[in-house]
C-alpha cells in the first residue's frame, strides 16, 4: 500500500493539546473513519487506524450492493475524555477540521467518545453532520438521512441498535471460527477486556449463543468466575464509561488485577478496549486458542508472531470490528432498513462470510488471518480504484 494521502497535526490554542487527522485514501472523493479521544493518542496510532479503515471498507466491497465502500481515514485527540476541558477541545477540533469534514472526511464515534457527543459538538462547530461529505453520493439524501436517523432511534432491550451491531459482528466472528474448528458453543469460555459499547454487546451476544463469559475487565480490574458470570447483571451495572458497579457481583464472582483477563482459563479472548493491550511480554501468559480483536490494534505485531508460533489464532480487527462502520453505510445507502432483525441478519451474514473467506485464504496461503485479510484487500483495492478512480 502507498503512503497516506494526507496527514495533519493540529494544536489546540487553548490547551496546547494535539489532534490528528489522517486520510489514507479517497474513493469517489470521500473517506470514512471515526474520531477517538484518549490520553497519549499519537499520529502513528491514527495513521495505523486510517490504514485499517481503508482495509475495512475494501473488505466490505460488494459490487452488487448499493453501499459502495469509501476510502479510509481517522481522527484522534490526545486528551482524557473525562477531563473537564475535553468537550470544549472536541468542539474546537471539529471546528478546525470543518473544511475536511464538509468536503471529504465522514466521521463518528470511536474510543472515548459517543455518537451523541460527536453530534452535539459537530453542531456547535457549525457542521450540518459529521458524515455530510457522503451526502452527494446518495440517490435520495432526505430519505437516506431519515432512514439512518430512524435506525439510530431503534432500541433492543433498552439499548440503541447502533451500540449493538458492532458487538453482533464480533460475536458472529467468534461463532464462525468455532464452527470452522468444529467446537461446540456450550462449554466454550470467553474473557473480554472492556465492557463498553463493543465489549458489552459482544459479551451479550456470545452469552446468548450459549458461550460462558468467565472474565471481564474494566478500569477497576478483572471480574472472574470460572462457572460463568451473570452478563446481564454486569451490563445493567455499568456506568457510561463501561465500569461495572461491584455491588452487582455475586458471591462466587472474584475481583482480580486488571491484567488477569489475559491469562484466564478460556478458549477465546476478546480485547475490546484499548490499542496495544497485548505485547511480547504479557502474551506468554495467554492460554486461549483464539484472540478476537474487537478493539483497534490491540495485539502488537511482534506479539502476534509469538502467538502464532504457539498455535494461537488472532482474528484481526480490520475484519472483526468492521460491522459498526458497515452498518452505518448499509443503512444510509439503503441496503437495509431501520430494523433490528434485518440489521443483525445482514451483519451476521456479512461477517460470517468475511471470516470464512479470511480463514480459508490463511489456510490456502499458509499464513495468518491478518496476512490473509491484507491479501484480500490488496486484491480488491485495484478493482475499486479501476471502477471509481483513485481520488475522484
Amino acid at each position: 500500500m502507498t503512503a497516506p494521502l494526507m496527514t495533519l497535526t493540529w494544536t489546540d490554542h487553548v490547551t496546547g493539546r494535539p489532534g490528528f487527522l489522517v486520510v489514507d485514501r479517497l474513493v469517489r472523493g470521500v473517506s470514512s473513519g471515526g474520531l477517538r479521544m484518549r490520553p497519549g493518542c499519537t499520529l502513528e496510532e491514527v495513521t495505523g487506524l486510517a490504514r485499517g479503515m481503508t482495509m475495512k471498507e475494501a473488505l466490505h466491497y460488494n459490487p452488487e450492493g448499493r453501499y459502495i465502500p469509501l476510502g479510509g481515514a481517522k481522527g484522534g485527540i490526545d486528551c482524557d475524555p473525562q477531563d473537564p476541558a475535553a468537550y470544549g477541545l472536541l468542539v474546537r477540533y471539529l471546528r478546525a477540521m470543518r473544511p475536511y469534514i464538509e468536503a471529504f472526511w465522514t466521521t463518528g464515534e470511536d474510543l472515548g467518545l459517543t455518537q451523541d457527543l460527536v453530534d452535539r459538538a459537530a453542531e456547535e462547530a457549525g457542521l450540518v453532520s459529521s458524515i455530510q461529505a457522503v451526502y452527494p453520493l446518495l440517490d435520495d439524501e432526505t430519505a437516506a438521512r431519515n432512514r439512518l436517523a430512524d435506525a439510530f432511534a431503534v432500541e433492543v432491550d433498552g439499548i440503541g441498535l447502533d451500540e449493538l451491531v458492532g458487538g453482533c459482528g464480533v460475536a458472529e466472528s467468534v461463532l464462525a471460527a468455532l464452527d470452522r474448528a468444529g467446537v461446540e458453543y456450550a462449554g466454550t469460555r470467553v474473557a473480554v477486556q472492556g465492557l463498553g459499547t463493543m465489549g458489552g454487546a459482544t459479551a451479550r451476544f456470545l452469552s446468548r449463543a450459549g458461550l460462558s463469559i468467565v472474565a471481564v475487565a474494566d478500569v477497576k480490574g478483572t471480574i472472574a468466575n470460572p462457572d460463568g458470570l451473570d452478563v446481564e447483571a454486569l451490563l445493567a451495572g455499568r456506568d457510561a464509561y463501561g465500569t461495572v458497579d461491584r455491588g452487582v457481583l455475586r458471591g462466587a464472582d472474584r475481583e482480580l488485577p486488571g491484567d488477569a483477563w489475559l491469562s484466564a482459563d478460556a478458549e477465546v479472548l476478546v480485547p475490546a478496549a484499548v490499542s496495544y493491550a497485548i505485547d511480547t511480554a504479557n502474551q506468554a501468559g495467554i492460554r486461549a486458542r483464539w484472540i478476537v480483536e474487537a478493539a483497534n490494534m490491540p495485539v502488537l505485531a511482534d506479539a502476534e508472531t509469538l502467538l502464532a508460533a504457539r498455535g494461537v489464532t488472532v482474528l484481526p480487527d480490520v475484519v472483526v470490528n468492521s460491522g459498526t462502520n458497515a452498518w452505518w453505510w448499509w443503512t444510509l445507502f439503503g441496503d437495509i432498513g431501520a430494523d433490528a432483525d434485518e440489521a443483525f441478519a445482514h451483519t451476521r451474514r456479512s461477517m460470517r462470510a468475511l471470516i470464512d473467506q479470511t480463514l480459508a485464504r490463511a489456510e490456502a496461503d499458509g499464513t495468518t488471518p491478518r496476512a490473509a485479510a491484507h491479501a484480500i484487500v490488496t486484491d480488491r483495492l485495484p478493482v475499486i480504484a479501476e471502477r471509481f478512480g483513485w481520488y475522484g
